[in-house]
């Protein structure tokens, strides 16, 4: 029979200074005290974690090409190294501009170019492709890239310009297209970095005053089927996951079952992309799964909106929130938004200011790693790419939790306590029982080893 398991608990919390800090892990008891109990089960299993990780905008990019090489490295290594670090594994980045860019730009501005001889690389590679190498060589990472288009070039849109919305003109379907495989085959061919996931287009049900683009999901779907999914396939990129969707959950429903309920469009698509923004209705995912089991769903955007608040609690805590809700209904894998920003929360070419988890205040050259930071550490670190979710008890009293077992059998348990005053509970593990305490406004993330044969 199998021995019992070691475990290791590592903790962040608002009021004791742990920060990813591990400590004294408990012991297992005979009885179920006062309190009642977290209770797991390997055997009862849902669906494999694709990873974590965040965004390489242009804006982070500047940021920290900003910094002197050492310090940029620093935090590249907080975030990439799977032991010193957080283990990213996945990075989401734009084609084209977006909001967090220095300016507005496509890569291929020249009007009426259907044969996309003018497309080019050049913008990127002032500030963004450097991060993108960087990150790559970061000692330790593994990292999988997926990009999302803001808007396509101004020419193709029928308002004549990138920003405030407009639609896909007709005509510029096709080559529309043809530029985002173009955009994956010189990514590789010239940069080196494969394509592992694309989105159709961000948020594509908002009239934004940065770039964006206009799709009901009537265009959406028929763009995917007629278009974008043929020209991939066409070109041998099958193996690129394209996802939909790519905007909030409030109308997760209705947009993605739309596109998925189209045998011919669904054939391309790997899964559904998500964003926080609007709603937490996180069973949206749950509804959208049992309509479309086979279909994956993925994260791939959220932040605290309008600036920088330096050192609140409360940006840690509705990550933390945010991402059991999500992964207790079936999302795949957890990407953040801007991964290091300005002290103002930018820069952003239309003032659009934002916080992130990792803050640089570019006249003292001090370097911030908010809550945030830490409460998504708390996952990242410790469930790897492959792992599954498992059954657990949602809740208890204020507690909220989750657990995975990962693919060399070792579990990880995350339990927060969003309430002010401490909490006991047991945790119960394949007939063992664990004495527990977590303080107030603290995430715990309690590490079972592969169990080992007598």
């Amino acid at each position: 029979m199998p021995l019992a398991r070691s475990w290791t608990l590592i903790e962040t919390a608002r009021d004791n200074g742990h920060r990813l800090t591990p400590i004294t892990p408990p012991r297992p008891i005979a009885d179920a005290p006062a309190g009642g109990a977290i209770v797991c089960n390997p055997g009862e299993r849902y669906q494999t974690i694709e990873g974590f990780g965040g965004a390489l905008t242009e804006s982070t990019a500047w940021v920290l090409a900003q910094l002197p090489k050492d310090r940029r490295a620093e935090i590249l290594q907080a975030y990439f190294n799977p032991v010193e670090g957080l283990d990213y594994t996945l990075v989401r980045s734009h084609i084209n501009s977006c909001d967090f860019s220095l300016s507005t730009w496509s890569l291929d501005d020249t009007p009426g170019d259907m044969a996309l001889k003018h497309f080019t690389l050049a913008p990127m590679r002032r500030w963004l492709m450097p991060v993108l190498h960087e990150a790559i060589a970061t000692p330790g990472a593994h990292i999988r890239f997926l990009f999302s288009p803001w808007s396509p070039p101004a020419w193709m849109k029928t308002n004549g310009e990138m920003t405030h919305g407009g639609e896909l003109r007709p005509d510029c379907r096709e080559v529309w297209a043809r530029f985002v495989v173009k955009f994956v085959e010189e990514l590789k061919a010239r940069e080196g970095i494969p394509v592992w996931a694309l989105t159709v287009q961000n948020e594509p049900a908002a009239n934004q005053v940065w770039e964006s683009c206009l799709y009901t999901a009537d265009q959406e779907r028929d763009f995917v089927r007629d278009h974008l999914g043929p020209a991939l396939h066409a070109a041998g990129l099958d193996g690129v996951h394209l996802l939909v969707h790519d905007h909030n959950r409030d109308i997760l429903d209705q947009r993605a079952g739309t596109i998925l309920s189209d045998p011919a469009a669904a054939r391309y698509v790997w899964g559904s992309a998500l964003h926080w923004y609007v709603s937490e209705d996180f069973a949206a995912s749950s509804r959208l799964h049992a309509r479309f089991p086979d279909k994956h769903i993925l994260f791939t955007e959220g932040c605290w909106e309008g600036g920088v608040k330096l050192g609140k609690w409360d940006r840690g805590e509705r990550y933390a929130r945010n991402m059991i809700g999500d992964l207790r209904n079936w999302v795949c894998g957890w990407i953040d938004w801007n991964m290091v920003l300005d002290s103002s929360g930018g820069p952003n070419h239309v003032g659009n200011l934002c916080d992130a988890p990792v803050i640089v205040d570019l006249k003292s050259g001090e370097i911030t790693f908010q809550s945030s930071f830490y409460y998504i550490g708390q996952f990242s670190k410790f469930v790897h790419p492959g792992a599954q979710r498992i059954s657990s008890t949602a809740a208890l009293g204020p507690l909220q939790s989750i657990a995975f077992q990962n693919s060399d059998g070792s579990l990880a348990i995350i339990v927060f306590n969003p309430a002010d005053a401490p909490e006991p509970f047991t945790l119960e593990v394949e007939g063992s029982r664990l004495g527990c305490f977590i303080p107030g406004h603290a995430i715990q993330t309690y590490v079972g080893s592969a169990p080992l044969s007598r």
